[in-house]
């Protein structure tokens, strides 16, 4: 996906169909907040105006080369527009969108009015289906009445009732309920747990600082309500996803936010009216009369020029977007200053921190201290637990898709193989050495996100039980021509098909057809491996899909000849004696190292981003320079891969940046070959030591106190 002009493209859209509601939510930032432009708007979106929207929105996909859009049918209530008219916006925007990228139909609605005629157009058209319910009968009750008084939560049970059908339960796509302190947590978290939905959202309340939520200035309501129902979504073991903990959970360990009301992730969202007017973030009409417009129309621009509107630039920001306030916080890598709308003060705009700030970091600090494993874990001490705990998160990923795939046809064979093979003890080694892939993480991650990758999953069982030779055959669909087996090779295929991979006695066969209905013609191309004088073999991978996880672009695969004279030179630089000092060092060990991905020239040398034991190497390297740099990046690959598997410090606090900072400076003295500035960085390092040193004994656990010592003892050897 290209970042269209620098920045993150726009891949969300809110589609609002209809502009009115038979619900009365006092709460409701459409209808109850300072902004009430919908007043003067149409009441459903014109056929004039759809078909804009779409056209507009295909023009943008293929300019910023999009791989999939969202689009949510909106409101007010978009179900008031009746099943006959929504079967027309899905049918039309899949005409429009489905040539040029995949789409991802869905619609929010407070259920209401849903019945087997709206599910029946949403299941011809794959639209996912969000309710908004906030809790039991006395919750919900509270908030949610209809324009007579009168209770929705029967009328809204009913339609959840009707979305676990099993012909619809895959549509039902979610719960959000809105967080309100007067009502009991634990209640509201079972009423919704019991409805057993896919996943569930909790919103804190849209407020601002000149309009601020109830309870506001006394303590941490809102942290305490939500941390209850995280200890009960715990106590039952996390039966669903619940997003607001997910991603708090996520970015405590350094990964993605999963929420635009958490984190510092760019915003990638647009709302365009039913008039086809362009606004930003519907929460902003919680702020002030006019907040979220834009001036903008879809008659008269674009997408890349709403993209460009100085609004949304300023939600793409992330931690230079946010109040001084907040950057200075520890947590800002998971608050990321909370919604945009809940910063708003008349008289500083929106820069502040969240009117939430004390309850978001009351929650991101309760979390951290809630996951926080303390005991001493063996992946700090020994080289081998660490290589075996991150295969067994990779093996914990795959359970996890599992759970997201099951049924799916493409994937039931691929999961029977990897159980066989895990099964039997000669072919699970062979499992092992797949999985340990590097790059095999981010094809679960994503598959985790919703992007599956069905090839490539299939393409790995493969491969295991061609290490393995074990007989198996699978059928998948290959949506490119290169079909990569990780550890071994690409096969190239004379057309994307339906591919048969067959593993026999006599070695790998793939047949199949392809698109055009032709018989697939395969051409081999394996990957190359080197074995150093010391150390184990290396693997050069320049063909995994996956491998483009560097702060530089992948050089691309290699001809003969050029991959002959790369390997002669990375066997240099690793069989090449420290020529600075001989005397033996703690650090990390070389076997850390399994996977080499060459970087286009002028790249330098770069651990992946969340692929412990992979380093991207440029192709114009030089020998010394790699043999010299080379504990200073495994040194860095093996904290990343440390703090994937291990707790070194309560996420959120100063200890793991204080950690980072000894470890960087120490690896650069140990590998500095100018004497002044060697000494530059143990002065550095020890300060930091210090700094380390003197934090509360509760931000390191167990774990980080044995790295802090083990830099420590580092520290001293260079010394002197």
């Amino acid at each position: 996906m290209t970042d269209f002009r620098g920045q993150r493209p726009i891949q969300q859209l809110v589609l609002k169909v209809h502009s009115r509601c038979d619900l009365a939510c006092d709460h409701c930032y459409v209808y109850e907040h300072a902004d009430q432009s919908w007043r003067g708007r149409p009441v459903v979106i014109a056929e004039e105006t759809l078909g804009q929207v779409a056209r507009r929105l295909a023009e943008y996909a293929v300019e910023s080369d999009l791989e999939s859009v969202v689009v949510i049918l909106h409101g007010g209530e978009p179900l008031l527009a009746g099943p006959a008219r929504l079967r027309h916006m899905c049918a039309e925007l899949t005409r429009v969108l489905a040539p040029v990228t995949t789409l991802d139909l869905r619609i929010h609605t407070n259920g209401v009015q849903l019945n087997k005629r709206h599910l029946e157009v949403f299941r011809e058209f794959g639209v996912k289906v969000g309710i908004s319910l906030d809790g039991d009968r006395v919750a919900n009750d509270r908030h949610r009445l209809d324009r007579r008084g009168r209770s929705s939560y029967d009328r809204v049970l009913r339609a959840i009732g009707l979305l676990r059908l099993p012909e619809y339960r895959d549509l039902f796509q979610g719960l959000l309920c809105t967080v309100d302190v007067a009502n009991d947590p634990v209640a509201v978290h079972d009423a919704l747990t019991a409805l057993e939905p896919p996943r569930v959202d909790y919103l804190l309340p849209h407020s601002t600082w000149d309009s601020p939520p109830p309870g506001h200035g006394r303590g941490t309501p809102y942290a305490d309500w939500l941390l209850k129902v995280f200890d009960r979504w715990e106590e039952q073991g996390r039966p669903m996803p619940v997003r607001t903990f997910e991603s708090v959970l996520s970015t405590l360990r350094g990964g993605p936010s999963l929420t635009e009301a958490l984190g510092l992730a760019p915003s990638d969202l647009a709302v365009i009216e039913t008039d086809g007017t362009f606004e930003q973030a519907d929460s902003l009409k919680t702020a002030y009369e006019g907040a979220p417009a834009t001036g903008y129309d879809v008659f008269r621009h674009g997408f890349a020029e709403f993209a460009e509107h100085p609004g949304v630039r300023a939600r793409q920001l992330g931690i230079a977007g946010v109040s001084e306030t907040c950057r200075r916080c520890p947590v800002v890598t998971s608050c990321g200053g909370g919604l945009y709308a809940h910063r708003y003060s008349g008289e500083r705009g929106f820069d502040n921190p969240s009117v939430f700030c004390s309850d978001l970091r009351g929650l991101v600090e309760g979390v951290a201290e809630r996951i926080t494993e303390r005991a001493l874990h063996p992946a700090v001490t020994d080289t081998g637990s660490l290589r075996l705990a991150q295969l067994e998160l990779n093996r914990s990923l795959l359970a996890r898709v599992n759970a997201e795939l099951s049924g799916h046809p493409d994937w039931v064979a691929t999961w029977d193989l990897l159980v066989e093979l895990d099964s039997d003890a000669v072919t699970a080694p062979h499992l092992d050495t797949v999985l340990a892939h590097p790059y095999l993480r981010t094809a679960l991650l994503r598959a985790l996100e919703g992007h599956a990758d069905l090839a490539r999953l299939a393409a790995s069982a493969s491969a295991a039980a061609v290490l393995a030779a074990r007989e198996a055959a699978l059928t998948w669909w290959q949506q490119d021509r290169d079909l990569y087996l990780p550890t071994l090779g690409t096969l190239r295929l004379s057309a994307p098909g339906r591919v048969e991979c067959a593993i026999t006695a006599d070695g790998l066969q793939v047949t199949g057809r392809g698109q055009d209905g032709g018989e697939l013609h395969v051409e081999w191309r394996p990957l190359k491996s080197l074995k150093p004088t010391a150390g184990p073999a290396l693997l050069i991978d320049d063909a995994d899909p996956y491998r483009d996880c560097y702060p530089a672009p992948v050089a691309a695969p290699l001809n003969p000849s050029d991959l002959e004279l790369f390997a002669k030179r990375l066997r240099a630089a690793f069989d090449a004696p420290d020529a600075h000092d001989p005397s033996p060092r703690p650090g990390p060990d070389a076997s850390l190292c399994t996977t080499i991905t060459p970087l286009v020239a002028g790249a330098g040398l770069l651990p992946g981003t969340g692929t412990p034991g992979a380093l991207g190497v440029a192709v114009d390297f030089e020998p010394e320079e790699l043999a010299r740099e080379l504990p200073l990046l495994l040194r860095r690959s093996r904290l990343a891969a440390l703090r994937q598997v291990a707790d070194l410090n309560v996420p959120g606090t100063g200890a793991g940046r204080l950690l980072d900072e000894a470890s960087e400076a120490i690896g650069r003295a140990t590998v500095s070959t100018d004497r002044a500035a060697r000494t530059e960085e143990l002065l550095h390092a020890r300060h930091t030591l210090d700094r380390l040193g003197a934090l509360p004994d509760a931000q390191l656990t167990e774990s980080g106190v044995h790295l802090a010592e083990e830099l420590r003892r580092e520290w001293v050897t260079l010394h002197g």
